[in-house]
């Protein structure tokens, strides 16, 4: 796998994300809660940490659960949440190592199609289904991994020029235009909840006054004849 990416807009560590299919996975799982650039430049953070050019999954799956926490803990920390990133990205290796023999290229090499891909990446510890759906997007669009049926199975992330999502970051520029594209979506998100929890207060408002104007109301006596 070879592929010029500029996900982490940084070079050394694009490079190892053109090269190297653990970085590239591990690199998505750390996608969250973060700027995507900090996100996909742990990988690099956490090889130089090692001391190596590239990272083993074996070597990461292996490693002292504490150690490796406190090496994305140290400044500049590899995540916002660094415990429960370390024990992420470990588990994600532990499950590669068992499943793949470390070999995390091989999550897409054997699969048989778009729909085969979509399932061993949802069967990913950290990989939910959006999450999959964009790295198969990413994959097609960037790394050249195109079984049949990819765009289909990677959703709208898959559409051509989308500008949705990480598989579309070439450069500074398509970068704004992601970036653009998720304040906007957002937006529209608060606005909907907004509008929602306002709906909601008005029918509670509009309940409580007419139960209030119900008891209020005197009962009407009978007159006798």
């Amino acid at each position: 796998m070879e592929a010029t990416i500029h996900l982490a807009q940084q070079p050394e560590a694009d490079e190892l994300l053109g090269r190297s299919p653990l970085a590239a996975l591990i690199g998505m799982l750390l996608d969250q809660q973060i700027p995507m650039e900090w996100a996909f430049t742990g990988p690099y953070t956490v090889a130089q940490r090692l001391g190596t050019d590239d990272l083993d999954a074996a070597e990461i799956a292996a490693y002292d659960p504490d150690a490796f926490t406190e090496l994305l803990r140290e400044r500049p920390a590899v995540h916002r949440y660094p415990a429960s990133m370390a024990k992420r990205v470990q588990e994600l290796c532990r499950f590669l190592v068992d499943e793949y023999g470390g070999d995390a290229s091989a999550v897409w090499t054997e699969a048989a199609d778009g729909a085969d891909l979509l399932a061993r990446l949802k069967a990913l510890p950290g990989f939910g289904e959006q999450k999959a759906q964009i790295f198969l997007a990413l994959l097609g669009k960037q790394y050249g991994v195109r079984p049949e049926g990819w765009r289909e199975a990677a959703g709208a992330y898959g559409e051509k020029d989308s500008y949705r999502s990480a598989a579309d970051i070439t450069g500074p520029e398509s970068l704004a235009r992601v970036r653009a594209y998720k304040q906007e979506k957002k937006a529209a998100a608060r606005a909907a909840k907004a509008t929602q929890t306002a709906r909601t207060l008005k029918a509670t408002k509009t309940a409580k006054t007419a139960k209030s104007t119900k008891s209020t109301k005197s009962p009407r006596k009978r007159t006798g004849s």
